[in-house]
């Protein structure tokens, strides 16, 4: 089997602290005309945009790529992630996976939800696999991410 090399988008997560960081800003702004630390609308709108504030720019900040790589010859999953503070790789052996599962994050009545690879590993770790804040095509299609799932599963289960 070929390699399986799956990237985030970076530009859907800068896209997301930016917005982030420009509600922030207006809330805050707009909220500056508090009176006292008695707790109002108004104090409430205030942090709130701070907090929406120090969100967007923390984002923005460790915004990064992953990129996975599926080797159904060297037998395991290499997971690299990059950002400004460098790279971090971890590579997880096909022998140590137990079970294949779909994770979700979020409200079917929203109809916001993210789904994910979730790898139960030997050591008792569950592992998030193409995680929901990376924003991987399709990962918001329970049946796409059925399809990586039947996938992962096919490779790990060649020989």
């Amino acid at each position: 089997m070929d390699k399986w090399i799956s990237e985030s988008n970076p530009g859907k997560q800068m896209m997301l602290s930016i917005v982030c960081t420009i509600v922030g800003l207006a809330m805050a702004y707009v909220c500056r005309d508090f009176h006292g630390f008695a707790m109002t609308n108004t104090l409430a709108g205030f942090l709130l945009g701070v907090l929406l504030l120090l969100i967007g720019t923390a984002g923005a900040v460790t915004t990064g790529k992953q990129i996975i790589v599926i080797d159904s010859n060297v037998r395991s999953i290499v997971v690299e992630d990059r950002n400004i503070f460098g790279a971090k790789k971890r590579a997880i052996p096909f022998s140590d996976i137990l079970h294949v599962g779909i994770g979700y994050t979020g409200k079917k009545s929203n109809y916001v939800t993210l789904y994910y690879l979730l790898l139960s590993l030997r050591s008792g770790e569950e592992y998030s696999l193409f995680a929901p804040g990376r924003f991987y095509m399709g990962g918001s299609d329970r049946d796409v991410v059925e399809g990586w799932r039947s996938r992962l599963e096919e490779y790990i289960g060649s020989q």
